[in-house]
């Protein structure tokens, strides 16, 4: 088919060592949720000029491996460019036992080594530079990427950091920093809706991890007018942070405010005043407070 204006999806393959699978696999599109085109790979490669622009879930299924998919909106005409990794399945006399880390060659660990430690140092080139190294030696190494996800979250880059941490995910699932990573990414990205379970699984396998992590979730219930859920899951950011996130305090006021608490509303605000009377939070935290006042939702 002739693309013309319309979008283009390719899709790669692969097993968890980052080849493209040699074994033929089973390729569907859904549109919407509905079902619209379907092919088999060539060489781990498939490729799709979906009739219109829209939200497409891309599925697989190889012999020997697990089914994957993986979710995507195009808005635009243009090609994509879709890595879709399998997990072999194991035969029934095999045991998974406990994976270990991959083990990287020297020169690998030496560049993701030197990246990870820029990155902490806030050498942000630096560690762009040695990473970048690492990908090509092991582009599919999950801690490789997740590193490089954590680097484009300190940058903006929210869709590069989108597109490494979920490739680390899909390598490695189940990995509460690289889901925690991803659901914060979602959400800065304003996508609420699919940040939200990536969150909740998060929390669910480390039930102890940071706050932020429980800060991202508030924000994405908030955003998504899950109020009750979101004033819950703030106020566990805010006892856990001790007071030392003012967004974590703002975001807990204004969950409150959202199921009609306005009077713990009010204390929260009146509290982070005590600590925090200067800078550009306190300003917002005065107008929060005068305008409940205003309006009649508190006592003077």
């Amino acid at each position: 088919m002739i693309r013309g204006d319309r979008a283009e999806i390719s899709v790669s393959v692969r097993d968890s060592s980052g080849a493209n699978i040699t074994v033929p696999a089973t390729v569907k599109l859904n549109k919407n949720g509905m079902p619209s085109d379907q092919t088999s790979t060539s060489r781990g490669r498939a490729f799709f000029i979906p009739r219109g622009l829209g939200d497409f879930t891309i599925i697989v299924e190889a012999a020997g491996y697990k089914s994957a998919q993986k979710d995507i909106s195009v808005t635009v005409a243009g090609k994509f460019e879709i890595d879709i990794y399998l997990q072999r399945e194991l035969e029934p006399n095999e045991t998974a036992g406990v994976p270990g880390k991959p083990i990287l060659a020297p020169e690998a660990q030496k560049a993701l080594t030197k990246g990870t430690q820029a990155l902490r140092e806030g050498k942000l080139e630096e560690a762009e530079k040695e990473l970048a190294k690492a990908a090509k030696l092991v582009p599919a190494n999950p801690e490789v990427l997740y590193i490089q996800g954590m680097l484009y979250m300190r940058q903006g880059n929210w869709e590069k950091a989108e597109s490494v941490l979920q490739k680390s995910d899909q390598i490695e699932p189940n990995q509460p920093r690289v889901l925690s990573a991803l659901g914060m990414t979602l959400g800065n990205e304003k996508k609420y809706e699919t940040a939200i379970p990536v969150l909740e699984k998060s929390i669910q396998l480390e039930p102890n991890a940071s706050w932020e992590t429980d800060l991202a979730l508030a924000k994405a219930y908030y955003f998504h007018e899950q109020y009750d859920q979101a004033a819950k899951m703030a106020e566990q950011a805010h006892n856990t942070s001790h007071g030392t996130s003012p967004q974590a305090e703002l975001l807990f006021a204004q969950c409150l405010t959202a199921v009609g608490r306005f009077e713990d509303a009010a204390q929260v605000l009146r509290e982070f005043l005590k600590s925090n009377a200067q800078g550009p939070e306190a300003v917002t935290a005065r107008r929060w407070l005068d305008n409940l006042t205003a309006d009649g939702k508190i006592r003077p």
